[in-house]
């Protein structure tokens, strides 16, 4: 129903390793497992956490199995280094072409409403995070933020000094125009012209 994505990009990993495994002990709901693997390989992986998770389903296992791992029997079957793609060339110092992003944060759901639009230039490939810190750098007294570091890379956690709160069950949510955002600030790279809104929501 989804084109094969199962909850989000970031639990794609799990998901696809329950699917595989429970699936000796019963029979589930009937599911196309090429079409969700598709989704895993058109996505490019950057945290370490979801590249963890995803791994094991693609080479047909689970952690549930990785404790009956025979590692000595599999040392002579390892890829040589030979096969590993080389690296691709360091881009530091190279220029890249400014991109316009739309940025809005909304909060229509607690204390005094807000709604503040602002237009700010990065280069292109930029990941979010840096959308959101030129925009408090230029208007520090409508678009300030806080962030957390997590194992999935850092996560908003206040803008305009409303922060989330677990025990309201309320979280900054990103949006490309209609759509939740399935990456998180430290890795979505927004394009050119595109309008991204952080909205104060509750779950």
């Amino acid at each position: 129903e989804r084109d094969g994505m199962i909850g989000n990009i970031y639990s794609m990993g799990l998901a696809l390793q329950a699917l595989g495994a429970t699936g000796r002990f019963y029979a589930p709901r009937e599911w196309d497992c090429a079409q969700a693997f598709s989704v895993v390989y058109s996505h490019e992986y950057r945290q370490p956490m979801a590249i963890a998770q995803v791994l094991p389903a693609l080479v047909g296992t689970s952690y549930l199995e990785a404790a009956g791992l025979d590692c000595a029997a599999s040392a002579g079957t390892s890829p040589s280094l030979e096969l590993c793609p080389s690296p691709e060339p360091a881009t530091t110092g190279v220029h890249r072409a400014p991109i316009t992003v739309h940025y809005s944060i909304v909060n229509k759901l607690q204390g005094r409403h807000f709604n503040y639009t602002t237009s700010v230039q990065v280069p292109g490939g930029s990941p979010l995070l840096e959308v959101l810190q030129v925009a408090a750098a230029e208007k520090p007294d409508i678009f300030s933020f806080q962030t957390n570091q997590t194992s999935w890379g850092p996560m908003v956690i206040s803008i305009h000094g409303l922060a989330a709160n677990p025990d309201d069950r309320t979280y900054w949510q990103f949006f490309g125009g209609k759509d939740a955002l399935q990456e998180g600030v430290g890795t979505y790279e927004p394009r050119d012209g595109e309008h991204i809104w952080a909205v104060f929501s509750t779950y």
